[in-house]
């Protein structure tokens, strides 16, 4: 009997690259940095001008630390060069004709910015995305839903690297749930895409229809994104009790491409696509390089998309990068998000990140889930409070639960919340189709981190 494997049985979309060893792809991204060092440097006039009042050229890449010579870029680089001398700006590396398709930035921390592609940035984007969706175990028998938002949003096509593997694709968008659930019910899909706070409230929008996840639907790999729900284990868990599915995190920018980064099925960090995107860590404040495995902001400089190079982009997240084996054989290195630099607030000296907060609603019993968070200022010190909803079972008296999460909060982030509000069963107005607003900044002044 033959044991040759089909190619829908192999283990890796791309194994040449998924697994090429540490030394190997160092070489190849040092190639590759070179050759859009100068392709930035030769047809991007913001890099141009930029690097030649430092004195910097691309002969001085001559090793992957070298890039640490030229200087960083950010949102506020963007949005300044946007539209300057041309439609697609002074960062932009190619004519207006060789791009074929844009997106934009939701404008959540400013003005929107855009991420344009040539024909072959955008064939190796859903390239990418494929290799995501194999990697998660998504195969051609699989019935997939992307329940993304498709206006202008850089996640929408990625629905095209689901049917490039030949997936049964359901361009679902965002559907209003009952339409939704019906598409869930009638079709029965087996995977789905959406953010972490709406797979939450769809399920549950399911049960009070009538509808059993488990057992009623046959979704049974769910995707998210948007959000740092899908890597914070307590809110994975409950979601994958919730629904009786694998849950997997996909990470995209804007800036880049949709998903830039997924989990395996080890769930441990999301492995970054390192043929595409360098990752350096660096100290937020000094801006110098940290070592892997040590947590700074993430800085990325992209490595093969022509219409907008990005060198040295500093993305204002914040986690690490961990280049050790992996369990399932990839060696492109994992990242892990713990936050937003824009998020994250200092309390009596303490870091503290909304993602450690929805991870303790998360665990607590008694509570939806839903939650809000209110940063503000008393006595010139910034102080935080949390706004949740109670199970109406629940038969916990609202200053019993309040305690209970006030406690919680304590043993996990070191400093409790200022106080803790107790909403009913639908109380909060956080549910969303799409991102959750989960966060009010009511500070008068800044408070630098």
């Amino acid at each position: 009997m033959s044991t040759t494997k089909t190619w829908t049985e192999r283990k890796y979309w791309n194994e040449e690259i998924e697994t090429m060893p540490r030394e190997q792809l160092e070489a190849f991204q040092l190639e590759h940095l070179k050759e859009i060092v100068k392709h930035a440097y030769e047809n991007a006039p913001y890099y141009k001008r930029t690097w030649d009042e430092a004195g910097l050229s691309p002969d001085d890449i001559q090793s992957l630390e070298d890039l640490q010579k030229f200087p960083f870029i950010n949102k506020i680089t963007q949005r300044e060069t946007q539209g300057v001398g041309s439609f697609l700006g002074e960062l932009a590396a190619v004519p207006e004709d060789d791009v074929v398709f844009i997106s934009t930035s939701s404008g959540s921390t400013g003005v929107p910015t855009m991420s344009p592609f040539t024909k072959a940035d955008f064939d190796a984007f859903q390239d990418t995305e494929s290799r995501w969706f194999w990697q998660i175990g998504m195969r051609p028998n699989d019935r997939y839903v992307h329940a993304l938002n498709f206006s202008l949003y850089v996640g929408g096509p990625d629905v095209i690297g689901a049917q490039n593997l030949g997936a049964l694709c359901i361009w679902g968008g965002t559907l209003p749930s009952e339409r939704l659930l019906y598409v869930l019910k009638t079709y029965q899909p087996t995977v789905i895409w959406t953010s972490p706070s709406y797979a939450w409230q769809l399920g549950e929008k399911a049960k009070k229809a009538g509808i059993d996840p488990k057992n009623d639907l046959s979704i049974r790999k769910i995707i998210v994104a948007g959000e740092l729900g899908g890597s914070i284990p307590a809110t994975r868990k409950a979601i994958e009790d919730l629904w009786g599915a694998e849950l997997y995190d996909f990470y995209g920018l804007s800036d880049i491409f949709g998903a830039c980064a997924a989990h395996c099925e080890y769930h441990d960090g999301l492995h970054i696509a390192e043929d595409h995107i360098l990752v350096e860590t660096v100290d937020i404040h000094t801006g110098e390089i940290l070592p892997p495995g040590s947590v700074g902001e993430l800085v990325y400089t992209t490595l093969q998309k022509k219409a907008r190079p990005l060198i040295r982009f500093r993305t204002g997240d914040i986690g690490y990068i961990d280049q050790t084996p992996c369990k399932c054989g990839r060696t492109h290195g994992r990242i892990h998000i713990n936050g937003r630099k824009d998020d994250m607030f200092i309390v009596s000296a303490v870091n503290v990140f909304p993602s450690d907060i929805e991870a303790v609603v998360h665990d607590l019993s008694g509570i939806t889930g839903e939650y809000l968070i209110r940063i503000f200022e008393e006595n010139y010190t910034c102080r935080y409070a949390v706004e949740v909803e109670k199970n109406a079972d629940n038969p916990k008296s609202d200053d019993e639960v309040a305690a209970e999460l006030s406690a919680a909060l304590k043993a996990r982030i070191g400093v409790k919340p200022a106080r803790v509000k107790i909403h009913p069963d639908g109380g909060l107005n956080t549910r969303s189709e799409h991102k959750s607003k989960r966060i009010i900044d009511e500070r008068n002044q800044e408070y630098n981190i």
